[in-house]
């Protein structure tokens, strides 16, 4: 499956138009191929469910639409955020030249040769952002991803109901094996599918992305369409509680009520707002002043297994935080020296979920704001048009996909679910914010000309 997709994604650019071969390139990719597997290149990253759709996506659009690809950001703070997504690995790998040695081995110290692979690696995870900017920056743009979206879940739901009346077993039968621990997918006396994904939460969180969608389509949809489109949302619906996820469900009764009832201009800046409490919530731990005792005890009191489990991702996230509090410009590096380890054996004694801490451990700050402020940038920047722009020019459906993303950025804190989806989503609407923008100045300069035309024709007939 690995091997064909090229052929896929090639014979997409071929028969649709280029934003929804992007879309689907990505989306079925990122649904069907198998987790885990991946080609294991010598001097490239690695070629799997993640880097394939997006790279061949790159070729098509220079071999098949004939377009040159653009990178750069109109924003200056996007270019800077960009540069050190970018170069940061190579302060990563200058500053852990040095082994971690224990009384029965050791890690060896990071290689130029790592940086380099760590730079390309960091260009194929923002090439979805790079396309999705360029194709589907507009508010066709967000139909288009919200409506694939909406197709997306309801085709998966065939397989997630498979799993839960058998199991989890979809990847065992088709691709041979299992892609995590398969007790985490036990869970209330019954099962949460997983299908060709890396996790059932990764399952839970791509059902709450269709589910928001359908609503975002409900209500833009005519009165006569808005039956069926209703059907849609409480099917989906009822596959995310199939999904068997608390986080997610109280994300959904957050932010569906918002999708329901608020604006556009609402629904935009309270994005910006989440997308700004999640970039400073590493800040705000160590600080201390994030509740932590209070979460567990509302965890524990809806399910004590939650809540000690919640404990104890908490707890090693605590130890991670000390450590990269060591190192917190550039980070640790990779190879697991973001953790701690047995002094004798070198034994990993911590797990990392979050990705604000796998990213806080690895490249440190400047790796985590390159990171984290990027995905937060085209949230800010429609959150500036909300703010000083005309209300009209505002898409519900843009301010519906900019929640989608909001929800996205809130996952980081507890899970590592930032997918080549994802910087799709960041690419569309930090095109629609660089659209809104380019509107007001162009809007502003021809009343600043009729304007100044008007003076003149007042001073002649005075």
């Amino acid at each position: 499956m690995l091997a064909i997709w090229p052929v896929v994604t090639w014979q997409l650019y071929r028969k649709l138009p280029p934003g929804q071969a992007l879309i689907w390139a990505i989306l079925a990719g990122y649904l069907v191929l198998p987790p885990v597997a991946r080609f294991d290149l010598p001097a490239v990253p690695d070629m799997d469910k993640y880097s394939i759709p997006s790279l061949m996506s790159a070729v098509c659009v220079v071999l098949v639409v004939h377009r040159r690809l653009e990178f750069l950001p109109q924003n200056w703070l996007g270019r800077l955020l960009m540069a050190a997504y970018v170069l940061g690995p190579f302060g990563t790998v200058l500053t852990n030249t040095d082994p971690i040695l224990f009384k029965e081995g050791q890690i060896d110290g990071m290689k130029l040769y790592d940086s380099f692979s760590a730079v390309a690696n960091q260009m194929i995870w923002l090439m979805p952002m790079f396309l999705g900017r360029q194709f589907l920056g507009s508010p066709e743009g967000m139909q288009a991803l919200a409506r694939a979206l909406v197709l997306g879940g309801l085709a998966y739901a065939v397989p997630m109901l498979v799993e839960v009346q058998v199991s989890p077993q979809l990847n065992i039968w088709i691709y041979g094996f299992f892609q995590h621990d398969f007790f985490q997918t036990i869970r209330y006396g019954g099962y949460r599918p997983v299908v060709f994904l890396p996790h059932g939460l990764w399952v839970a969180f791509f059902t709450l992305m269709c589910l928001m969608s359908s609503v975002i389509l409900f209500r833009a949809a005519r009165a006569e369409a808005r039956p069926k489109a209703l059907i849609i949302v409480g099917f989906l619906g009822l596959m995310l509680l199939v999904c068997k996820s608390a986080g997610v469900l109280a994300y959904a009764l957050f932010f569906v009520p918002l999708l329901l009832v608020a604006g556009a201009r609402v629904q935009i800046i309270v994005a910006a707002l989440v997308a700004g409490i999640v970039v400073v919530y590493p800040l705000l731990r160590g600080l201390h002043v994030v509740p932590l005792d209070q979460i567990v005890d509302v965890a524990t009191s809806i399910s004590p297994e939650r809540g000690q489990s919640l404990f104890f991702r908490i707890d090693n996230e605590e130890i991670l935080l000390a450590r990269a509090e060591q190192r917190p410009v550039f980070g640790w590096g990779g190879f697991n020296r973001n953790f701690t380890h047995d002094p004798v054996t070198g034994e990993t004694l911590n797990i990392a979920d979050g990705a604000w801490i796998i990213l806080l451990g690895i490249y440190g700050w400047i790796g985590y704001l390159a990171d984290f402020g990027l995905t937060a940038l085209p949230l800010w920047l429609l959150g500036r048009e909300a703010l000083i722009g005309r209300k009209a020019d505002l898409s519900p459906l843009t301010a519906g996909m900019a929640l989608i993303l909001a929800a996205s950025m809130l996952d980081f804190l507890p899970n590592a679910t930032q997918v080549p989806l994802t910087w799709l989503l960041v690419g569309a609407l930090l095109g629609e914010a660089e659209r809104l923008r380019a509107l007001r100045k162009a809007r502003g300069v021809e009343q600043w000309r009729a304007g100044l035309h008007g003076g003149r024709i007042s001073k002649t007939v005075i």
